[in-house]
């Protein structure tokens, strides 16, 4: 929809928002209209460079031609159904995942989140099952981002602050160990302890990979202690970081393993996939979804996995990644870059906060975003160039400049 169709101003719509949508974002004073390869439109049609991707998911370029396409073709043939019947896109987005990642099964969510909340599900039940009811404990990173489903939140490693504020108290059965320190989970392993839940780059708590040692150590350690390794690949996951899955650039393979985001190329999609082992543990009536395998999400996400890997885009995101680490070093006041493949943080010293440079670069049209006051992140879709990344580190150079003049 275009505003010049609707018969109201900017100021109009955004005045309609802020009435009646309930305030959880802080918005842009911008009206995102049309999107195309790495640019997003507004309503007057000036063009934003995108390095946010719509927070890493539209990772074949935004309006991808072949994700577009399947969503029109299918949407003209069944828009929704429940999940008694067999459905085409359904069936094949199934098969083309399990076999590109190496996984038995797959159970398909609305978003990142409710993939989650089915991988915990999946874990406390199998290990219920198989050993008895007080093997359900899981253990999770600290500074972690999982969701904002109780379980999720309940996962996530930020006790004190972030997004448990004011919603405890969480579901029981969470213990948090630190990142990348593969003696402190040891630690935290009991008899209790069916799953150890991790992200291999902790994005929201501020661009940190996982080490390969913390990686293999946490595999090992679960063979040995007949525990599930579960692996939140929600943001990581679909050639963002220069892999297929980010799992492979540790070579290793989770028991269950969580996705969504560049899954669906712009249509809300998430999922679960599992060893055959795991999946044992869901049975008809132990979980359910109304909208989960939606058929114009799973045609719209066969065509995204289709480019993804026909485009070689893992190799795309891995070389250009490491060109733009590379670059952004030059800045002025950062203290550290962080990153893996196109999953990107500056870190900034004191004489800088992020939030303000990523307003700054938005009126120089470059989309970032900002976590916390001293880092940016950027997650742009997987078809940038070096010459877009020459662009956005100008801008951002610009805007570093201008704030610290």
């Amino acid at each position: 929809m275009r505003l010049k169709d609707t018969g109201y101003t900017k100021e109009e719509i955004m005045k309609l928002a802020d009435k009646y949508m309930i305030d959880t974002y802080e918005r842009f004073p911008m009206i995102a209209e049309r999107a195309k390869g790495m640019y997003i439109y507004d309503e007057k049609g000036e063009a934003y460079l995108d390095f946010y991707a719509g927070i890493a998911v539209n990772s074949a370029g935004n309006c991808n031609e072949k994700v577009v396409a399947a969503v029109m073709d299918q949407v003209q043939d069944l828009m929704h159904t429940f999940n008694y019947p067999y459905t085409i896109p359904q069936a094949l987005l199934a098969e083309k995942v399990c076999t590109a990642i190496g996984m038995d099964k797959i159970f398909f969510q609305n978003s990142g989140t409710e993939a989650n909340e089915a991988m915990i599900k999946m874990a406390r039940k199998y290990g219920v099952e198989k050993y008895g009811p007080g093997r359900y404990n899981i253990v999770t990173a600290k500074n972690s981002f999982h969701g904002r489903s109780y379980g999720s939140m309940s996962a996530t490693g930020q006790p004190d602050n972030g997004c448990q504020i004011g919603f405890k108290p969480m579901v029981p059965g969470f213990t948090y160990a630190e990142f990348n320190d593969l003696e402190d989970f040891k630690a935290a392993v009991t008899e209790n302890t069916i799953a150890i839940m991790v992200e291999p780059v902790q994005g929201e708590g501020g661009v940190h990979p996982a080490t390969r040692e913390f990686m293999t150590g946490l595999r090992k350690l679960c063979d040995e202690k007949g525990m599930l390794l579960l692996l939140d690949e929600v943001q990581t996951g679909w050639c963002r970081t220069g892999a297929v899955m980010s799992y492979m650039n540790y070579g290793i393979k989770p028991d269950i393993v969580s996705m969504a985001k560049a899954l669906g190329g712009g249509m809300p999609i998430g999922a679960i996939c599992a060893t055959a082992e795991a999946a044992k543990a869901f049975t008809p009536g132990s979980h359910g979804t109304t909208f989960g395998g939606h058929p114009v999400s799973c045609a719209a996400a066969l065509a995204e996995v289709e480019e993804l890997l026909d485009r070689g885009l893992a190799g795309n995101a891995k070389k250009v990644g490491e060109y733009f680490m590379k670059e952004l070093h030059s800045l002025p006041h950062v203290k550290e870059v962080r990153g893996q493949g196109l999953l990107v943080g500056v870190e900034f010293d004191s004489a800088v906060n992020a939030v303000d440079v990523k307003h700054t670069c938005f009126k120089k049209k470059l989309l970032i975003t900002a976590i916390g006051d001293r880092v940016i992140r950027m997650v742009p879709p997987l078809i940038v160039t070096e010459a877009d990344c020459d662009k956005a580190v100008s801008i951002i150079r610009e805007a570093v400049e201008e704030l610290t003049a």
